[in-house]
């Protein structure tokens, strides 16, 4: 148990190795962590949603350490899949990339996909009462839904009721920094809404947004970030400009107050 949790919190980027320790390893609450969880932290017990949704991200786009949840919030093309394709998929994908991602044995790959698939869908036994189950949080999100009379499931995309415009420009931000790989984006003062919609680790992917609904929250962003961002559609160009740095942690704690 105590190898799963810390598993999930270096997964999330909730904690980090303890640079100042000077013995055997240890751990120590990232900034974010520390923010969230800490005894005067924004949600110290996971009651929000919106905490929900930031943990999502962090895992969604962590390539090495929760491959099958990048490549399926990321990669993946499709709104359905079959566990069995799915596992081959990951495995050729994985082994294509140029930068090497963790070992990982066919067995191993099967658990982590089960594992995926429990992340988000509840467990077949619904006449248990969820609080006294061992399903995952994040089944809250309702972005995968089981088919019925099928092994298949399939992404729930288009607008989501729990999720903040302060939780959407966090992840737009983090996209445009994109401080966990190389910076695709570095330099740049504006990002295409294609970018923000269909690019790997963009906001779009991962909370799967359709097109009108991305844009409803693009057009709070001037308003959401006191000009730090701008949503502008002129001749059909369709941009988000960054005319200052936003912090991240102060717009946190306007939503969580």
């Amino acid at each position: 148990m105590v190898d799963s949790i810390r598993h999930w919190c270096r997964t999330t980027r909730l904690i980090e190795d303890d640079a100042t320790a000077h013995r055997r390893r240890q751990f120590a609450p990232t900034e974010l962590g520390e923010a969230i969880f800490a005894e005067e932290g924004f949600d110290p017990y996971l009651e929000d949603p919106a905490t929900l949704w930031l943990i999502h991200y962090l895992i969604a786009t962590n390539t090495n350490q929760a491959t099958a949840w990048y490549w399926a919030f990321n990669i993946l093309r499709g709104k359905h899949f079959m566990p069995h394709v799915f596992t081959k998929e990951v495995y050729k994908w994985a082994q294509q990339q140029k930068q090497p991602l963790r070992p990982v044995s066919d067995n191993t790959l099967r658990r982590d996909v089960n594992c995926f698939i429990r992340t988000y869908c509840q467990s077949r036994d619904s006449e248990a009462v969820h609080e006294e189950t061992f399903d995952c949080p994040l089944t809250e999100l309702n972005l995968i839904a089981e088919l019925p009379e099928s092994e298949g499931y399939e992404f729930q995309r288009g607008d989501k009721e729990t999720l903040p415009n302060e939780i959407v420009t966090w992840a737009l931000d983090t996209f445009w920094k994109d401080p966990f790989r190389e910076n695709l984006f570095s330099g740049r003062e504006s990002l295409s809404f294609s970018d923000l919609m269909y690019a790997p680790s963009s906001p779009g992917r991962v909370f799967r947004l359709d097109e009108d609904t991305m844009t409803i929250y693009l057009e709070n962003l001037v308003h959401l970030t006191d000009g730090a961002f701008q949503y502008d559609e002129t001749a059909g160009l369709k941009q988000v400009y960054r005319h200052r740095d936003l912090n991240q942690m102060e717009l946190l704690r306007e939503y969580y107050g």
